[in-house]
């Protein structure tokens, strides 16, 4: 696929807001997950193993439904193919 000049320069400018955002929130998001992780000293929290595992599930269930929708953006750009043999 060939892209105009305008199209390219548009194309870029997405690429670089994408890549700052990524950076930004990427590096908050690994901030706030130590953060988490500081909760596990016991001599400050008490907590117990109930919580964690709330705790982790909740994350994980984020995780996979930001994975979700990037596989599904993904499958978006790929146009489907049909073949006989």
């Amino acid at each position: 696929m060939t892209y105009t000049a305008q199209e390219q320069r548009v194309r870029q400018t997405d690429r670089e807001k994408f890549v700052e955002l990524a950076r930004k929130r990427v590096s908050k998001a690994m901030k706030d997950i130590q953060l988490i992780g500081n909760l596990s000293n016991r001599s400050n929290y008490d907590y117990t193993e109930e919580d964690v595992a709330k705790i982790m599930k909740a994350l994980s269930d984020e995780v996979s439904a930001c994975r979700k929708k990037f596989d599904v953006a993904m499958k978006k750009q790929t146009k489907p193919t049909f073949e006989l043999e």
